[in-house]
């Protein structure tokens, strides 16, 4: 065997920036039980990814044909550009070849799947049953969806051969090939490579392949949203129809809207969507004494919420046990995050960042201490989204954000990198969700990457040896 490392050069270079956040995504795809349509034998089934483009499905790519298979596990991987700030709809379609069939919908249909890019690339491994186009499962028939972004640009070229091997056919030599597999994080082992059959022979020479470095090790960031929720007397009685927290009859208000369509947005960029959720400016009971950091859950030793619904569920059922108050700082929960991040400083690979989402008013009481606050956090692995929901003033938001100009703390310390993107939800309310997403999401994977070169800290990858 031999191998060579180099650097991909298939694919044209990509400029990092906010406008051009887009990291490659390899996908490998498997099937279970899938329908038989073949009556002699099994199907031969291959698998086809559209992405939605307009509101039509476009093909991009297909794999190889798994003849007689209904269990098949696909050696050609799907490619896709993931725009982080884009919500991306992909459709994943299985087919029985016939050979005698020159347009795709000739062929047998054997199931669909459909998700978005982002929920792919979040879960990592995605198992989901198949259905047919009238809505009705695909019998047992199942896809399982492995994503791996291929964050590292080195590539590994290898040469394979192999000499003596055993005979294993009756009436000539073996048609040997090999495959290449790697352990995932639940110890199952997943095709990275399958070569070429070489027919009649013990003694193969296997075309050079070339395979992304990343798809033979692994490589991750854990990534970390806390959600932190304004609840100061500027926004009003919340059992008043005025107040930005008042619930309609029809079971919103502005900061729930705000919290599904930007937590939707967001929750594919956490790892295990787990998300910690305070509050600020209350006076909690029994005491009545004010917080700037409580878990609305009212669980402090565990204040995660199980996806956005479990925000959503924890915040509207805290609003008729707390009193809303002041004042409106920001630090507290600035530096509660902080700390956490603060301890991901020891790592010497680019293994934890963390996302602070501060939905609020738009009112702020330690513009100092925040601004403080914000310098020092641009020294973590760390980024703040402020959301302002209602139709207050933002300017002091617009400030933070530090688009205009450095932002700099009251003793004149400028912040090493910008970490703050402020969204005013209003400008969004009937905006599609795509746009909003851009805007929400438009700064932070360039803040990543940044702070990790910044620091010269690799991804989490071990090269084979």
């Amino acid at each position: 065997m031999a191998y060579t490392l180099g650097s991909t050069t298939d694919d044209p270079p990509r400029s990092v920036g906010p406008q051009h956040c887009v990291t490659r995504v390899e996908l490998s795809v498997t099937a279970a039980s899938l329908l038989d349509r073949d009556v002699a034998s099994k199907s031969d089934p291959f698998c086809v990814l559209f992405h939605e483009v307009d509101g039509n499905w476009v093909e991009l790519s297909r794999t190889e044909t798994a003849v007689n298979n209904l269990n098949p596990v696909f050696g050609v991987k799907f490619h896709v550009d993931y725009h982080f700030e884009q919500i991306q709809k992909l459709r994943f379609a299985m087919f029985d070849e016939d050979k005698c069939a020159t347009q795709l919908y000739e062929h047998d249909f054997l199931g669909e799947f459909v998700c978005t890019l982002g929920v792919i690339v979040s879960n990592k491994k995605l198992h989901r049953p198949l259905v047919l186009a009238n809505g009705k499962l695909a019998g047992k028939g199942s896809i399982t969806i492995t994503a791996q972004e291929l964050s590292d640009n080195r590539i590994i070229t290898l040469t394979l051969s192999g000499r003596k091997l055993d005979k294993k056919d009756f009436f000539g030599k073996s048609d040997p090939y090999l495959e290449f597999h790697k352990q995932g994080e639940d110890s199952k082992w997943m095709l990275v490579h399958r070569t070429e059959v070489i027919k009649n022979t013990l003694d193969p020479a296997w075309k050079s392949f070339t395979v992304p470095l990343i798809s033979l090790c692994n490589g991750e960031v854990d990534r970390n949203i806390k959600v932190g929720i304004d609840f100061t007397a500027s926004n009003g009685n919340p059992r008043e129809p005025f107040s930005l927290h008042y619930i309609n009859p029809l079971g919103s208000n502005e900061y729930l809207a705000a919290i599904l369509a930007v937590g939707q947005i967001i929750q594919d960029y956490d790892t295990d969507k787990m998300f910690p959720a305070l509050g600020f400016g209350a006076q909690l009971p029994p005491d009545w004494k004010v917080s700037h950091e409580f878990a609305i859950n009212f669980n402090p030793t565990n204040p995660f919420c199980s996806g956005v619904e479990g925000i959503a569920q924890a915040y509207s059922a805290c609003l008729p046990h707390i009193r809303f108050y002041g004042p409106t700082n920001f630090a507290p929960i600035i530096s509660h995050v902080a700390r956490f991040a603060a301890q991901a400083l020891q790592q010497e690979k680019a293994a934890q960042y963390f996302t602070l989402l501060i939905i609020t008013d738009g009112v702020i009481s330690d513009m100092d201490e925040t601004r403080h606050a914000i310098v020092q956090a641009s020294k973590l692995p760390m980024s703040i989204i402020i959301i302002g929901v209602g139709n207050a003033d933002f300017a002091a938001m617009e400030f933070l954000d530090g688009d205009a100009s450095v932002l700099r703390s009251n003793t004149g310390e400028e912040a090493v990198r910008d970490i703050v993107q402020f969204v005013p939800f209003r400008d969004f309310r009937n905006a599609p969700k795509e746009t909003l997403a851009k805007s929400v999401l438009a700064e932070l994977p360039q803040q990543v990457v940044q702070y990790f070169k910044q620091r010269n800290l690799p991804p989490t990858i071990t090269a084979p040896k």
